[in-house]
């Protein structure tokens, strides 16, 4: 745990002295302080192409009075720098009145151990297993043309001091192992990529020689795709599988049930709670309580714990993710979702691990009921219309469906579609719910932060595809 009063001039006396000070008269803020390290590593062309490693010390101070926030930040941690800050907010919310919420809740619980994964793996050891990837899949297949391996290991330290002297802290390790592979058959070029992560060791992911596990499933999304043909087009069924297709929840629905969105009525949900917006089965919650995974956390970026959110519960809107500033103003509570980038940025509402929850049928019983549509494996970007909900998604690996089977690999298949539509063409729900594999990080505002996504297969009655075949 980072000690930030031991690296300055700043003692924690005057920290306390200059927030409660500045904050007098507000509704709410925080002095946000971070320390982080971290590093990636690439492979790629039969060489380590790269590898690099940074550190970041800094503080965020933020002041909010109605609907006006203030922030201020500072790479050098200083009595003098945070008083400079304190200058900055109050010069912007001179004429400004409000009551400081001290309210904040309490918890003890932790969803993942204080650890610095960089350390817990030497360099050269994470060099060697680098390698071991490139001569394995190498020596696989003639058709290996190229291999790209890499890791990326953080550990986030913070500690968010309120008025009144009051602190809390949390330590955050994350880690990503990603392999890529390109093929060539007859002169036909694809790739497959496929990585893992969370918040544990490097070696929690790699024991048991778990890295030639995703060499493999990289090297199969590459074969399928070899083998692939231009998909259809037009208006059909389509089944998603479970896992990381979860990421189209997270992009068309997830993100229209983020507080800012809905006080400001920009999302195509903000009218809409407690009443139906999806089908009967689909039940919808964003979770930040899993132990280890990728979008967890102990405490938000506020200081608030975080907790298991039902955002939409049997077809039934029941609640938007909240941070502290949005939830005031809308007359509700925090959610524990207020979430930063790092020091530099301000909080917002953000998801952390969405998830739709399981239903009663199989993946077998929806394959059979479509006479033609397709099967949608896993997806790579994607766009989304806040306002609308509108999407557009590129299949990375998809299947045709006739007559109840399961076809030929498809290539260049899109979907297109709107969240709120979508929710209501969903007409299976599966029992096999699955996580991702621990990869995913959400942009919003310029910022972007590590999120989980969760889904079993579903059966999406009308969708719109977008196709290559003429």
């Amino acid at each position: 745990m980072s000690n930030f009063f031991n690296k300055s001039d700043l003692t924690r006396q005057d920290a306390d002295k200059i927030v409660s000070e500045t904050l007098n008269n507000c509704d709410d803020g925080e002095l946000y302080l971070e320390e982080s390290k971290s590093e990636s590593i690439l492979l790629d062309d039969n060489k380590i192409k790269s590898s690099n490693y940074s550190s970041d010390l800094g503080f965020g101070f933020r002041a909010i009075s109605n609907e006006v926030v203030a922030y201020s930040y500072s790479n050098e941690i200083s009595k003098d720098s945070l008083k400079n800050s304190s200058e900055n907010l109050r010069s912007t919310l001179k004429s400004i009145k409000g009551t400081y919420n001290y309210e904040i809740p309490k918890s003890n619980k932790k969803f993942y151990e204080d650890i610095n994964p960089i350390e817990q793996k030497t360099l050269d050891s994470k060099l060697k297993v680098l390698n071991k990837v490139n001569d394995f899949l190498r020596k696989k297949d003639g058709s290996v043309k190229q291999v790209t391996a890499s890791f990326a290991g953080e550990q986030k330290s913070i500690e968010i001091i309120r008025s009144g002297g009051e602190a809390l802290t949390d330590v955050r390790p994350l880690i990503r192992f990603n392999v890529s592979v390109m093929l060539e058959k007859n002169g036909r070029k694809e790739t497959g990529v496929y990585g893992i992560g969370g918040r544990q060791s490097y070696d929690d992911y790699l024991k048991n020689d778990n890295w030639k596990n995703v060499c493999e499933e990289a090297f199969r999304i590459a074969s399928v795709n070899l083998e692939s043909k231009p998909a259809p087009a037009g208006e059909m069924k389509v089944v998603l599988g479970p896992g990381w297709p979860a990421i189209l929840i997270h992009e068309a629905i997830g993100h229209g049930l983020e507080g800012d969105f809905n006080r400001k009525k920009t999302s195509a949900f903000h009218d809409l709670m407690g009443e139906k917006v999806a089908s009967e089965g689909v039940t919808i919650v964003d979770d930040g309580t899993i132990d280890n995974r990728r979008g967890s956390l102990t405490i938000d970026d506020e200081g608030t714990p975080t907790e298991r959110t039902v955002l939409i519960e049997n077809g039934i809107l029941k609640n938007f993710m909240q941070d502290r500033h949005n939830a005031r103003l809308m007359n509700t509570r925090s959610t524990g979702s207020g979430r930063r980038e790092n020091y530099r940025h301000i909080v917002l509402p953000r998801m952390r691990n969405t998830m739709m929850l399981s239903g009663n049928q199989t993946q077998d019983e929806m394959i059979k009921s479509v006479d033609k549509g397709i099967f949608a494996v896993s997806f790579g970007g994607g766009q989304v219309d806040i306002t609308s909900g509108k999407f557009v998604f590129n299949c990375t690996e998809a299947y045709e469906i006739n007559n109840g089977k399961i076809g030929s690999p498809i290539k260049g298949a899109t979907l297109i579609g709107d969240g709120p539509s979508i929710l209501k063409e969903v007409s299976m729900v599966g029992n096999d719910m699955m996580l991702d594999p621990g990869i995913g990080t959400c942009g919003k505002a310029g910022q972007g932060v590590p999120v989980g996504v969760a889904q079993p297969s579903i059966l999406i009655d009308k969708m719109t595809v977008g196709g290559t075949k003429l």
